[in-house]
């Protein structure tokens, strides 16, 4: 009998696991996860220390702030806690790449063949173009959000940002950054599993314009410059989402879908 067996049955060929060994490999990807920001962690609390890494993340705001103003802690343990919560987010944001490394490899033994070939330079670029948004917005928007909100401040107001406040702030706008500049992953996808066509997010571009427009005034500090700061981005990368999108879709079909293309009609 001839072996009809397609590329694919032969890709998942003794792939099948039990339930119970999912859910030890997930408990297992998660504690690796766990140990490695925890390594992270303990090498930041010793150096360069939690009280650093605050002054460091703080920099923006203070080199903006009148002569003789301080940022003030109101809670009674926000000068303890809050430094705290700046070295548990560095740990995770440097672990970022071995976190994610762990969820590729808890999926990618149920994953066919071309579709690791779109997972995993997705995993990169999502992570890369995550830093580049926190970077983006901490070098660049937080030096010219920062001066123009302390020109609007009132005279009669004393200027001293509380600094779990701060925190806050500055979690929401790295988060706001980071998926916005998420964009072109988010097109590639929508356009991979066929939820729209190429031409179709081509033609999509003026309301894509008007709703990163209303995203950005909301997100950002009340200023231009900061609206500006990220609607741009937004807008470039919807174009680069566009052309990435065209490549993936192209080099990353399933055996079947590259027999329908290539027999001859």
């Amino acid at each position: 009998m001839a072996d009809d067996k397609s590329p694919i049955d032969d890709e998942l060929a003794g792939t099948e696991q039990p339930f119970v060994q999912h859910l030890i490999e997930l408990r297992d990807r998660l504690l690796y996860s766990a140990y490695g920001i925890g390594a992270i962690f303990a090498v930041l609390v010793f150096y360069p220390g939690p009280s650093a890494l605050y002054d460091l993340l703080a920099m923006p705001l203070v080199k903006t702030l009148p002569a003789g103003s301080h940022m003030i802690a109101v809670g009674v343990v926000s000068p303890f806690l809050v430094p705290i919560k700046v070295s548990v987010l560095a740990a995770f944001g440097v672990a970022l790449p071995w976190v994610l490394y762990q969820v590729w490899a808890f999926v990618a033994p149920g994953l066919y063949k071309h579709e690791r070939r779109l997972v995993i330079p997705l995993v990169v670029a999502s992570t890369l173009l995550f830093y580049t948004g926190a970077a983006f917005c901490y070098f660049f928007v937080f030096g010219q959000a920062f001066p123009a909100i302390q020109k609007m401040a009132p005279t009669s107001v004393a200027v001293s940002p509380d600094i779990d406040a701060y925190l806050d702030f500055v979690i929401t706008m790295f988060i706001a950054f980071g998926v916005a500049f998420e964009v072109p992953i988010a097109v590639v996808i929508l356009a991979r599993m066929r939820i729209v066509t190429v031409e179709q997010l081509k033609s999509f571009r003026a309301y894509f314009v008007v709703a990163a427009a209303a995203v950005a005034g909301l997100v950002t500090p009340p200023d231009p410059v900061s609206m500006l700061a990220l609607l741009a981005p937004m807008v470039v990368l919807y174009e680069c989402g566009i052309w990435a999108a065209a490549f993936f879709i192209k080099h990353t079909q399933a055996p079947e879908d590259e027999e329908a293309t290539t027999k001859p009609v």
